[in-house]
């Protein structure tokens, strides 16, 4: 991909570390955070409850202030701000749809919608009105754009609260549990919405508890006790608890192959289960009259190593990276995986299947290879 079509970074928080003191001592939310969401991303987010989702976002908003680290969106420093100009920073570069929408009683639909772009001075006021109107319609609120929020159901209110945060055309949505107050259809309108506006150069991360949910965006964040789960375990792994995974994460370490490099040769010894974060590995074996074999491809999320240390024994095949680009892979030490295995039956009966399919696999290339 050319260096022009990399999309640029939307929001990278560094080291961030949020404590509240109170009068029964600190409590730590988030445990130095490390963050890179990418222009034209839709993210969801996920946790339990207390699991710091909701401090996560006002650090990405500006609204709370980190203890420490820094938090850079579109550029911008948001905390080097004066509270004033992040107000206007934020009411111009995000878009927020809050869990209990924050509409204000008093104003209709078309007027709440209408308020950021008074507030930040966006588009000409003649245009504001029907802009608002498109915003709603596009919701399918165009018939209650003149009804007070307490007049329509609470599914409504929260679809003109996305309307509302779509007003100055931000290039960063937030929202937290935004289709919580939603039927089925009403939800899926808007997931279609955001998957939309993603395809248009717009960022979305979304915090949400509903696991159909998460299938639907490009990156599922997990966050645990105030810490990120490691991306590539969570897709390798799915089946760990939440904890297990992230005593995963504080486990693995990562080896980056240039294009074409040897990982594993057919017949070594194996002691480290490798998971694929970016990159391709090929699988090869020897062809019995000279040359090679490609067995299996292997991309983003997948793993292998797994056969020699459930069995013992050498590697079967040799592991290689692909040709297009390096390989990164995060590796976990033989005595972590058995301990995995043991620790999540569900994970251990899973891989234990795979073994299964690749040993047969296995077998077959070995007959075409004669």
């Amino acid at each position: 991909m050319p260096a022009s079509d990399i999309p640029a970074p939307a929001i990278e928080l560094s080291q961030v570390v949020k404590t509240f003191k109170s009068a029964a001592g600190e409590f730590t939310v988030l445990k130095g955070v490390n963050l890179v969401l990418l222009e034209h991303e839709f993210v969801s987010i996920v946790g339990k409850s207390g699991s710091g989702k909701s401090t996560l976002l006002n650090m990405i908003t500006g609204i709370d202030h980190p203890t420490s680290g820094e938090v850079c969106v579109g550029g911008t420093e948001i905390y080097r701000l004066n509270e004033s100009q992040r107000a206007l920073w934020r009411g111009r570069t995000v878009g927020i749809v809050f869990q209990f929408f924050q509409l204000l009683p008093m104003l209709t639909l078309l007027e709440n919608t209408m308020l950021p772009m008074d507030y930040c001075q966006v588009y000409a006021p003649g245009e504001r009105p029907k802009r608002a109107q498109d915003l709603l319609a596009l919701v399918g609120l165009q018939d209650q754009a003149h009804k007070l929020p307490a007049a329509v159901s609470t599914g409504q209110q929260q679809s003109a609260a996305i309307a509302r945060a779509l007003a100055t055309d931000p290039p960063i949505i937030v929202a937290d549990e935004p289709t919580g107050n939603l039927d089925s259809r009403s939800a899926d309108v808007i997931i279609q919405l955001f998957d939309q506006l993603a395809g248009q150069g717009k960022t979305i991360a979304m915090v949400t508890h509903d696991a159909s949910l998460t299938e639907r965006t490009r990156r599922n964040i997990i966050i645990v006790d105030g810490e990120l789960v490691d991306e590539t375990v969570g897709r390798a792994l799915p089946l760990l608890n939440d904890r297990q995974m992230l005593q995963v994460t504080r486990l693995i370490q990562r080896q980056t192959f240039q294009p074409g490099a040897a990982i594993l040769s057919e017949g070594q010894a194996v002691d480290t289960f490798y998971m694929i974060d970016s990159g391709q590995v090929e699988i090869v074996l020897k062809a019995r009259r000279g040359g090679e074999l490609v067995v299996a491809r292997l991309g983003p999320g997948e793993f292998f190593g797994e056969v020699e240390l459930v069995y013992g024994g050498d590697s079967v095949a040799s592991a290689r990276a692909g040709a297009n680009g390096p390989a990164i892979l995060a590796t976990l030490s033989h005595r972590a995986f058995l301990q995995l295995l043991s620790d999540s039956p569900l994970t251990g009966d899973a891989i234990g299947k795979i073994v299964q399919a690749r040993l047969a696999e296995n077998r077959a290339a070995d007959r075409r290879r004669r």
